[in-house]
């Protein structure tokens, strides 16, 4: 992400079954979730900023509360980038929306699509995750496809040329779990070690150096991986251990050491944890307790710890228990509770906090008007979107 936006970071929908405990921990275990589904699915909801259409209402116009995405009643993985959204249905289709500047939509053009619209040519898809103006696809075979801007070889298609419809990552056919961030993408393999190609200037691919790499790099030495994320310049890993792992970009604590320096191989942060996520210039971890922890940039209150003073080591965000899932905006945090309801925090500048104001929260409040959610899909620079289970 840069310094005007974000990608919400997270696991794969692979490593998300796993986290959530619905297959065993483990390689093993997120190989056999790629070919799981969410049952029954559920229905994208969205609120703050629209100026490209990123609420998928049909609309340009921003919304302070929570609404539906009309269209699409089975989505089973979704996230967010910058400005544009990427779904996944249940039949494997993938479905977007937002801002198609730079191709991230995949139809070969620069219309913005402020519907949801199938990307053509796509299908088995198992998992979907965005950078800030790209996109990914994982499919059942184990392959990754790729579109949108490729300055920094984030693409992974051995080249640096903007696509605007999916190519193949080079080299990559065991993949189980995919992420993203600003301009570098991520693949869980099945043997439980991580790839990353893209740019590399602050050690964000974990591989030692800080070469931009146009396909995928090993990160570090790490092995045992179940869940991966990826910040504006750093990345995290989740081990099967329940320890978690980060990299590159440090200059706020993102990489939660207990420094300010960047790191080009992996470093380990903080034990205990089930799902990792990562904003623009922080990280959020959940517990296996239920509870969350952050760290990294607060200037907008986007550790959810009541202060705006930044971290370098995890603290734990405020009032929140019995967590299921988590999500990133650029400087605003979610989570999902087990009864369903969403709690946010953070930047709330275009009401992307979703309780009906414009006031920063340094303290998570709780989203008015939904219920029934299951999955914290994040958001970008000034959204948020989650899936909201059908009623019954």
């Amino acid at each position: 992400m840069t310094h005007h936006g974000l990608t919400r970071r997270g696991v794969g929908y692979a490593a998300t079954l796993v986290m959530l405990g619905l297959v065993a921990p483990g390689p093993a275990g997120a190989r056999a979730a790629a070919a799981a589904a969410i049952d029954p699915g559920g229905v994208p909801w969205t609120w703050g900023g629209n100026s490209f259409g990123q609420l998928g209402n049909g609309t340009t116009t921003a919304r302070r509360t929570p609404g539906p995405v009309t269209g699409l009643a089975d989505v089973v993985d979704l996230h967010g980038g910058r400005e544009h959204v990427a779904a996944l249905r249940a039949d494997g289709t993938v479905w977007v929306w937002g801002s198609n500047q730079q191709g991230q939509l995949g139809f070969n053009d620069r219309t913005n699509r402020p519907r949801p619209t199938q990307v053509p040519g796509l299908a088995g898809v198992t998992a979907v995750e965005t950078g800030h103006n790209h996109s990914l696809a994982l499919l059942a075979n184990g392959t990754v496809r790729t579109w949108g801007l490729n300055a920094d070889g984030q693409l992974g298609d051995g080249s640096t040329t903007l696509r605007r419809t999916p190519v193949t990552v080079v080299g990559l056919t065991n993949a189980v779990a995919i992420a993203a961030g600003r301009n570098m993408s991520y693949a869980l393999r099945a043997d439980g070690t991580v790839v990353a190609w893209g740019r590399n200037d602050e050690g964000q691919l974990g591989d030692a150096t800080a070469t931009r790499r146009t396909t995928p790099v090993r990160v570090g030495a790490l092995t045992g991986v179940t869940g991966i994320a990826g910040g504006r310049d750093h990345g995290l890993a989740l081990r099967d251990d329940g320890t978690v792992w980060a990299w590159g970009s440090n200059d706020y604590g993102q990489v939660g050491d207990g420094t300010k320096t960047d790191r080009r191989s992996p470093v380990q942060v903080t034990t205990g944890v089930q799902q990792v996520i990562a904003g623009a210039h922080h990280s959020y971890a959940l517990r296996t307790n239920g509870t969350v922890a952050s760290w990294g940039r607060n200037y907008r209150a986007n550790l959810g710890d009541g202060t705006t003073t930044t971290r370098t080591r995890p603290v734990a965000v405020r009032n929140l228990t019995s967590v299921v899932s988590i999500g990133s905006g650029r400087d605003t945090g979610m989570a999902v509770l087990e009864d369903g309801r969403v709690m946010g925090w953070g930047s709330n500048g275009a009401g992307q906090v979703g309780d009906g104001t414009t006031v920063n929260r340094s303290s998570p409040v709780l989203v008015p008007g939904v219920s029934g959610a299951a999955l914290a899909g994040g958001g970008g620079q000034e959204y948020a979107v989650v899936v909201v289970r059908p009623a019954g």
